[in-house]
């Protein structure tokens, strides 16, 4: 029923160091909630859920907590359901997430035999058997990265995050996201295993892609957090690229790069949970002070929130990939793994890992300059709202919370090799080689790439000049006593206001305009002329709205033809029912037909036959003679 392996052990730890922060900071959010009771019993069901999936050891345990957990965390997106978006968000969520149940729920009960209570291990001789295992592979995909919001799967990310209270945005992103991630390597691992090299490729791919879209449309946003949960994509993005490396080393026998590519891969998992966590949790407190979630009305809040200010700086320094912090360390793995793959001679690697590397390099460039334009408009400059002049800083619990978190990320930062060692040790005992005396050949103050020219990066050294150097510079400051001057800003000429700093709009102009092709942003340009002058105007106001790519074009065509399906069959179940009847006669028909091809040797002989018989059985019975 339930098992307790290093990799459900591992997942256990990483839920746990996201919880006990967040407890803090959700029992200092509560006075904000009005709907205490229904918040509260819900937030521990979806805690006790997720701690549930890891540790269950056969299908039914698992699409039980499964289910428990996609149930209350939409009931907790719903707990401040005061607007329409907000209800349309939750069941944006709840659509998404029982599509990849229906996927989850098909791949156990075709690897399970129709017995749900099979453990994980014997599941893995029945799926040898299936003739079929790339549409297992398939079901597996749509099911765990539907929760993981990876593309083209989503697109609910930025509507359901930014509308749940803060601290289950922490949760929901931080640890909910890395429970899909668990169980694709639950999966893959115990069930599929082996696998063939276009799995990983198609797994590499879809990170490359994630990656790039999440940062592309986190940096047309001005909404702090959806801003903050496109980066969740990016960086699912960024763990799949590892993920699918590990893939493609294992299928070509490389085995300690694949170990290498996985660590790398669970690193950033870890790192991920703990940055975006904090993020979150900081973009709450920004929130609850000036009761806005538009950047553009925020400004200052770094004297009036210090302690909110230098948690987020921590955190917008992880996400960033900047050393020697922690999500400078995992990224910088996962390039050594795609740059170790320069020998593999194979021509659709040679295409899809050089597309990945692109795709982390441009990643890291653009989240650098989303996160300079998230906390500089945030908390720098002068106020651009009176709700943000007089904010102040939160409550005990929401502090000691943040700073929690923040000591997650910097434990990740420093003790680097021990979680290495403890991944590894998740590698081992699913049957690769080890690859940690590869990494630390020197012990833990040199990090080595596994690969045969493979870089070496320092953290530990760097973070000691660091530290030095600022201490010197702080030493000197005050040994040579530099005097202040303290004057008004001069702005040429002109006496500086907030009408006169960057916005986050501007900012973020010149990258939009480059991707406009991407954008098709909705641009609004209002300005109150003087005297009817076109050239002369006192006020002014700009705003772009864009609407995801995936949105616009699949999600909203896949909504109109299953409005138009409906409106069909509702036609036919109520005035035709003779044609209603004979529909479910063929539906019954091509189940039937397609469980013998599955289950069963393929023939295209009965494959032939079969389809002429629906084809003539829908002729004479659904479409009938022409009138």
């Amino acid at each position: 029923m339930f098992q307790f392996d290093t990799l459900s052990m591992v997942f256990t730890a990483l839920i746990f160091l996201g919880v006990i922060p967040n407890l803090f900071y959700s029992h200092g959010y509560l006075p904000h909630i009005e709907r205490k009771a229904h918040y509260q019993l819900h937030y521990f069901a979806f805690v006790i859920s997720m701690i549930g999936v890891v540790v269950s050891a056969n299908a039914l345990m698992f699409l039980l907590f499964w289910e428990l957990m996609s149930l209350t965390s939409w009931q907790l997106i719903l707990t401040e359901a005061k607007e329409k978006k907000t209800i349309d968000a939750a069941s944006f969520y709840f659509i998404m997430t029982h599509f990849g149940f229906v996927f989850l729920l098909l791949f156990f009960l075709i690897v399970s035999d129709g017995d749900l209570e099979m453990g994980f291990s014997a599941m893995h001789t029945v799926s040898m058997k299936f003739a079929y295992p790339t549409l297992l592979f398939f079901f597996l995909l749509l099911g765990f990265l539907s929760k993981a919001g990876a593309v083209p799967l989503h697109v609910w990310l930025p509507y359901a995050h930014p509308e749940a209270p803060s601290p289950v945005s922490a949760l929901m992103s931080g640890v909910m996201l890395k429970v899909a991630i668990y169980g694709m390597f639950r999966f893959l691992f115990d069930v599929l295993y082996p696998w063939p090299l276009e799995w990983g490729i198609v797994i590499l791919v879809i990170g490359a892609l994630s990656s790039l879209v999440g940062v592309l449309y986190a940096l047309s946003e001005h909404d702090i957090k959806a801003l903050l949960a496109n980066h969740s994509i990016e960086n699912i993005g960024i763990i799949l690229m590892g993920f699918g490396m590990g893939m493609i080393f294992e299928s070509m026998h490389l085995q300690v790069l694949s170990s290498f590519a996985f660590i790398a891969a669970l690193f950033h998992t870890f790192n991920h949970m703990s940055f975006k966590s904090l993020l979150f949790m900081g973009a709450g407190s920004v929130l609850h002070q000036t009761h806005t979630k538009n950047i553009e009305k925020y400004g200052g809040l770094i004297k009036s929130m210090p302690v909110t200010a230098l948690t987020f700086l921590l955190a917008s320094i992880s996400i960033s990939a900047l050393p020697p912090t922690n999500g400078f360390l995992s990224e910088w793995m996962i390039f050594q793994s795609m740059l170790s793959s320069s020998h593999l001679d194979n021509m659709s690697l040679k295409l899809a890992i050089p597309f990945a590397i692109f795709a982390l390099a441009m990643t890291g460039g653009l989240a650098i300059a989303c996160f300079v334009k998230a906390y500089g408009i945030t908390f720098l400059g002068l106020h651009r709202s009176s709700n943000a002049k007089y904010a102040h800083e939160v409550n005990g619990l929401m502090r000691t919370g943040m700073l929690l978190m923040a000591a997650v990320v910097i434990s990740l930062m420093l003790f680097t090799p021990f979680y290495i060692g403890w991944f590894d040790k998740v590698l081992v005992q699913a049957g690769h080689l080890s690859a940690y005396a590869k990494i630390f050949p020197e012990g833990i103050w040199h990090m080595h790439s596994a690969g045969m020219h493979g870089g070496v990066v320092s953290p530990l050294i760097l973070l000691a000049a660091l530290i030095g150097i600022t201490g010197l510079m702080m030493f000197a400051y005050r040994a040579l006593r530099v005097k202040e001057r303290i004057h008004r800003t001069w702005g040429c000429g002109y006496r500086t206001s907030a009408k006169t700093q960057y916005t986050a709009t501007g900012f973020a102009g010149p990258i939009r305009r480059f991707f406009n092709w991407l954008y098709k942003p909705d641009e609004h340009f209002v300005k109150e002329t003087v005297a009817g002058h076109k050239s002369k105007f006192s006020t002014s106001h700009y705003e772009v709205h864009v609407t995801p790519l995936f949105e616009k074009t699949l999600y909203r065509s896949v909504s109109k033809a299953a409005n138009a399906i409906s409106y069909w069959v509702y036609r036919l179940a109520h005035f035709e029912q003779t044609r209603y009847a004979a529909m479910i006669f063929n539906l019954m028909l091509l189940v039937l037909f397609s469980y013998r091809i599955f289950a069963h040797t393929f023939s295209w002989a009965t494959f032939v036959l079969e389809g002429i018989v629906m084809i003539i059985s829908i002729k004479v019975l659904i479409i009938g003679e022409k009138r």
